[in-house]
């Protein structure tokens, strides 16, 4: 799908505030209401809108650890990647995992209430996923830059 000014300006609009009402979000991009609820209709429908939530400050929640875990798998084949992807879509502390370029196989973002936390997740769930070979991890002292909204102008 082929993206055009007024789409993007739907998209930066319902990035800042996905609970905007129809009138606010046609009167911000400059449609009438039925033309823009077709265009929201259409990028949801194209996959470019995956969704609406709310975010959340993990502090607030409990959770104020954040941890950058590198993983090194043993065998770098197409169903040794499935097969961890597969483990860690189950585990609710990992809010990010990635395929990397480089000396590490995957980087993850794991987020705990603390090192004992931490420790659980590692003994109980990350380490009895088969065929790692290293980790290294490093903890967050703070976050220096968030964004939620990507740059579609």
């Amino acid at each position: 799908m082929k993206l055009d000014a007024i789409d993007k300006k739907i998209l930066a609009a319902l990035q800042k505030d996905g609970r905007q009402r129809l009138a606010e979000l046609s009167e911000t991009v400059g449609l009438s209401a039925t033309p823009c609820a077709r265009r929201v209709a259409m990028l949801e429908q194209a996959g470019v809108i995956t969704g609406y939530s709310a975010r959340v400050d993990q502090r607030k929640v409990g959770l104020p650890v954040s941890v950058m875990i590198s993983v090194e798998l043993e065998r770098q084949s197409s169903d040794a990647i499935k097969e961890f992807e597969a483990a860690v879509q189950h585990f609710e502390e990992v809010m990010e995992c990635f395929l990397m370029t480089g000396s590490r196989d995957i980087l993850m973002r794991v987020v705990v209430a603390d090192l004992t936390a931490f420790d659980r997740f590692l003994e109980n769930r990350l380490m009895k996923v088969q065929g790692l070979r290293n980790m290294r991890s490093s903890f967050t002292l703070r976050t220096m830059v968030r964004r939620d909204v990507l740059p579609v102008t």
